[in-house]
């Protein structure tokens, strides 16, 4: 399966430590070697790095551990190829450009044999997660006014993340870099790190980091990933079909729909 990680926060933090655990599932401690890419948000701009390569054998994952890039709002995922070839176009986070912001997709799972409904977005590459995004962007533009209100636009994610969960594997990571949506239709997990705080450590890189030396006592950052990063942690699972919103490091709106039990998540 894939794996995706996220993150919200109250002030610009970068992701360092996360990205490092993250990337050693990339061809090294897991068996997505088939491409990632993350997206940070600065204000209305996005910094967006994609590669085809393992991420655990990527020049360019290698900078971005290294590099502490402060954002808000992280979209990223690990892909393990199972709809579309390895390539480029393929990777995610998927971004489109709606009602003058930038939106950014990430899909775990597999729908099969989805296509996207005609409409002014169109899919780049041949993932049905991709088609997905697309197919969503066009329900979003045809259904609902560039003004529309908040519970309205939720309401409709909600229900249109119920639907494909109906079809197939579907856990989601969606963001405009204001909110990020989070959907779990088999597996995900969070954590919210605020004061007082303290060391953790990765379980898939000999990596340690005291948090308290890190952050402020007003800080609150919350990471939300396919499976734990850090093995002295406590981490959060969701429940199958449940949904909640992330706006600068705090759950505001949260809850759970109907999704048939399936497998284990695989593909995209």
């Amino acid at each position: 399966m894939c794996e995706l990680l996220a993150m919200s926060a109250n002030t610009p933090t970068d992701l360092c430590f996360s990205f490092t655990g993250l990337r050693r599932r990339g061809g090294e401690a897991g068996p997505h070697g088939d491409g990632w890419g993350i997206a940070f948000y600065e204000g209305r701009g996005v910094r967006v790095f994609h590669d085809p390569a393992a991420s655990a054998r990527s020049r360019i994952a290698e900078m971005i551990e290294s590099h502490p890039i402060k954002s808000e709002v992280a979209v990223g995922h690990i892909r393990q190829a199972n709809v579309g070839r390895v390539a480029l176009e393929n990777t995610h986070p998927f971004i489109r450009e709606l009602w003058g912001r930038y939106w950014t997709f990430a899909h775990n799972g597999q729908v099969a044999g989805f296509a996207a409904r005609p409409g002014t977005y169109r899919p780049v590459g041949e993932t049905d997660s991709e088609h997905i995004f697309c197919d969503l962007l066009n329900r979003i533009r045809d259904e609902l006014a560039p003004d529309v209100d908040d519970a309205t636009l939720l309401a409709t994610l909600v229900a249109a993340a119920g639907e494909y969960a109906q079809r197939g594997v579907f856990n989601l990571l969606l963001s405009n870099g204001d909110w990020l949506f989070t959907f779990c239709s088999t597996r995900m997990t969070a954590i919210t790190r605020r004061a007082p705080f303290g060391p953790a450590r990765l379980r898939d890189a000999d990596v340690a980091v005291d948090f308290e030396a890190e952050t402020t006592p007003s800080d609150v950052v919350s990471v939300i990933t396919t499976e734990p990063l850090t093995s002295d942690e406590r981490w959060d699972t969701y429940q199958p079909g449940e949904w909640r919103v992330w706006q600068q490091g705090e759950i505001t709106a949260r809850g759970t729909v109907p999704v048939p039990e399936l497998a284990h998540p695989t593909g995209d």
